[in-house]
């Protein structure tokens, strides 16, 4: 069995000493370590042998480290950089974590903090391989036809479509847009005895009212202008297998009439035809709209809605099931990857931490669109928060938090709170140091902000 390659550690610094002092600190097995005294000199070896982690020093002649950290994430952004300076500033720390570095530490550098840290950070990147095989282990042990999930709420979900897709007649599906109702629709028709059959979809807002008729059921020729020759409507050609309709919520109270006529009989008529034609198709019905406040409206047909509503299953939200994020994530770039032949890894800390604060409000379907565009404008093989888009990249966009001129100093010390908190990943200790205070003091202070929050 070969042993495992030594992970490679870059420190750069103008002064010798120094790097003297981090060679002896830092020898250990399964790192090797390599130093620049020159910053050029240095980028040129971190883009040649491209190290796991580089040490970085801040003040140096020609090229700053703030700039070099800049070059350094956008040609590898899975790289861990610590910063390493003399004059420290809770500003300067607040940027570098900003612009992609994961740690700042202070000099004179503590050789034990500085042993425990890169020792932490080897164990974290044990951890992140780990983890990365074990995601690729659960995609496959927590997939339904398609759909991914751990959580509670979608294991139940899971479940439910396995139980009533061998019996099935009617199913409605609810959620909000993007959750992935008709995931569910083709799961329930590939598990189902019709799984050999058509599994059909209509979208029912993009058919034209007075074309319903016509589109479900089929005409015959002769039966309105236009009609020269005999079509088959949609429920004859999902005969044998399953039919989808999308949004039923939107459908005209004529239309739902025709409709549950023929889910009772199990036969359609064709437009201008006198003869009824038996059909056997599986029906799944799906809106993101609430059915019974449109049944108490009088919008929606209360006996089809009870035809359709023998068996429902409501999807939850995103936000609600965070826990499924990064089997997502992991499902959708190994999607894309292959897709765009990328050899794309994964996401990076920062990424993943911005992804796992971000409220969701497209669901899937936005999650989706966020990574294949990500996957799609990455250069690199790990997709940094600079791929995201703009509304991802930067949780302060709205224009609220924009115009800082006339707030309180109580209210520019919250969001300076947040904003540190949200560039080292909620960590509070690390959040204290760069802010410069005792971690019983922002204990204090957050604390004081959540009651204010609950009180508001």
């Amino acid at each position: 069995m070969s042993e495992p390659r030594a992970l490679k550690l870059l420190a750069i610094d103008d002064n010798p000493q120094n790097l003297d002092l981090i060679r002896a600190a830092l020898q250990q097995e399964n790192l090797e370590i390599l130093t620049a005294d020159d910053p050029e000199a240095g980028f040129e070896m971190f883009v040649r042998i491209r190290p796991r982690f580089v040490l970085l020093e801040m003040v140096m002649p020609k090229v700053t480290g703030m700039e070099l950290l800049e070059r350094i994430v956008a040609v590898d952004p899975g790289t861990d950089v610590i910063l390493m300076t003399a004059d420290y500033s809770p500003e300067s720390a607040v940027e570098a974590i900003d612009k992609g570095a994961c740690d700042y530490m202070i000099k004179p550098l503590d050789v034990g903090k500085l042993h425990a840290r890169i020792a932490a950070f080897l164990a974290e990147a044990e951890k992140r391989k780990k983890t990365l095989h074990l995601d690729r282990e659960l995609l496959g042990a927590f997939q339904c036809e398609g759909m991914v999930g751990r959580s509670p709420l979608m294991l139940e979900v899971f479940a439910k479509i396995r139980r009533i897709a061998p019996h099935f007649r009617t199913v409605l599906v609810t959620g909000a847009t993007g959750t992935g109702k008709e995931l569910v629709a083709r799961a329930l028709h590939k598990l189902s005895p019709s799984f050999r059959g058509e599994f059909v979809v209509c979208n029912c807002p993009a058919v034209v009212e007075s074309l319903v008729e016509s589109e479900l059921f089929g005409y015959v020729r002769g039966a309105f202008t236009g009609a020269t020759q005999d079509k088959a409507g949609l429920f004859e050609h999902a005969d044998g297998g399953t039919i989808f309709l999308d949004e039923i919520g939107e459908l005209s109270l004529t239309a739902q009439a025709k409709l549950l006529r023929v889910l009772q009989s199990r036969q359609v008529q064709r437009v201008g035809s006198p003869t009824l034609k038996s059909v056997d198709v599986r029906v799944v019905a799906a809106t993101h709209r609430n059915l019974k406040n449109m049944v108490r409206d009088g919008q929606f047909r209360e006996d089809l809605y009870y035809r359709l509503g023998i068996v429902n299953i409501t999807l939850p939200n995103l936000g609600a099931r965070r826990e499924d994020l990064p089997l997502l994530q992991r499902y959708f770039i190994e999607k894309f990857a292959a897709e765009y032949r990328k050899p794309i890894a994964g996401l990076t800390r920062r990424a993943q931490t911005r992804m796992a604060t971000y409220p969701w409000p497209g669901n899937i379907r936005e999650l989706e669109s966020v990574i294949g565009n990500a996957c799609m404008m990455v250069e690199g093989s790990v997709v940094d928060i600079d791929d995201l888009p703009e509304s991802l990249r930067d949780p302060f966009s709205d224009d609220s938090s924009k115009d800082e001129t006339f707030l309180s100093l109580e209210e520019l010390q919250r969001r300076h709170i947040l904003r540190v908190l949200q560039a080292v990943g909620g960590r509070k200790p690390r959040a204290a140091e760069i802010l410069g205070i005792g971690r019983a003091t922002l204990y204090q202070i957050l604390s004081r902000m959540k009651a204010g929050n609950e009180t508001a």
